[in-house]
């Protein structure tokens, strides 16, 4: 199975922006010599849990320590950016990491205040239009605009042949007949809706049809928490400091930071603490833990039920040791190839 890691720029407990984004890169330096595909950087703004704000930053440094994985956002939010603006940002990175660049592309709201503050127009209610700026995106990238249309006299300037690969992230039906509708990959966060995961993958591999935006036929990733540990018990307690984010979100909104897996003990309560890490009668968890065995049985059971062409990993390990030995373990467990033994 291929598998990759979407990182968030963890804060750990303790810890400052600075050494978060270090650790970040020392993730993504990990995860290419175990071999893993890719690694994406999400976009999360004022948020005191992340260090990541702006994918773009990450993939960029990411770029020059690293030689083969790919490197992309998880997600760029196009509702607060011009498509052209983002195009040629990431076309930019194509010349950096030639081979080497993807562009997810998302929505999300920041709270009223930070939509506010990150809208360049703020006469006027922003009203963006997704699925217009994901077309206006592409076309750009891929010089599809029609003659007539006042921006095929201006194309993007290339240094380089290749174009990104190009991504819709979402977690919602709509997100599936989008990316379906364009051609274009298609990442379904099943960290969030777990539920809804299987049957809007299926749909987009059901539905997809090619549209010259570099895609013949699906490409589909299913974005997965995932904490493992050396023993069942282990990847346990380590899945506490997800599990802690989550509960002191509901009570701090965005000022909730990531507990270590001591303090999560203390702080959860016992329904909390239970939340399955498997599947459990059928239903997903929004949170898959235990030792490498484990995961890799719940993994193989939603990627067979999901049709999913990769496993994109995301977690809230607290510790930066704990969380690179996590994906070292998860892909020792599926037999992916370190760098070294190429």
């Amino acid at each position: 199975m291929r598998l990759s890691v979407v990182d968030l720029g963890t804060v750990a407990p303790g810890s400052t922006e600075t050494e978060a984004l270090a650790d970040s890169l020392a993730v993504t330096r990990h995860a290419e010599a175990a071999g893993f595909h890719r690694v994406w950087f999400a976009e999360h703004h004022a948020s005191r849990s992340g260090a990541s704000h702006h994918p773009e930053l990450l993939i960029a440094a990411a770029a020059t320590q690293t030689s083969r994985i790919r490197l992309g956002s998880g997600a760029v939010l196009m509702n607060h950016y011009s498509p052209f603006k983002v195009a040629e940002m990431f076309q930019q990175l194509e010349a950096m990491a030639p081979g080497r660049i993807d562009l997810g592309m998302g929505r999300a709201t920041s709270g009223p205040v930070l939509d506010l503050a990150l809208q360049p127009d703020r006469r006027q209610p922003s009203r963006p239009d997704h699925q217009q700026q994901v077309l206006e995106t592409v076309s750009w990238l891929y010089g599809a605009f029609p003659e007539d249309h006042p921006f095929a006299a201006h194309p993007l300037v290339r240094t380089t042949p290749g174009v990104p690969q190009t991504w819709l992230l979402g977690s919602s039906p709509s997100g599936s007949n989008l990316a379906a509708g364009l051609g274009i990959g298609y990442t379904f966060a099943g960290f969030i809706n777990p539920a809804g995961a299987a049957a809007a993958l299926r749909h987009y591999r059901e539905t997809f049809r090619p549209q010259g935006f570099g895609l013949e036929a699906p490409r589909a990733i299913l974005a997965v928490n995932v904490t493992v540990g050396e023993t069942r018990a282990e990847g346990e307690r380590l899945a506490g400091s997800a599990k802690g984010f989550y509960a002191r979100l509901g009570r701090a909104g965005g000022a909730a930071t990531i507990p270590s897996a001591q303090e999560a003990a203390r702080e959860l309560t016992p329904a909390q603490a239970a939340e399955p890490t498997t599947i459990e009668a059928g239903r997903w968890p929004r949170f898959v833990a235990g030792g490498p065995d484990d995961v890799r049985a719940t993994l193989e059971r939603m990627v067979a039920e999901s049709g999913a062409d990769e496993v994109m990993v995301q977690n809230l390990i607290a510790d930066p040791d704990d969380r690179i030995r996590s994906h070292e373990l998860l892909a020792r467990a599926f037999g992916l190839t370190p760098e070294a033994d190429r």
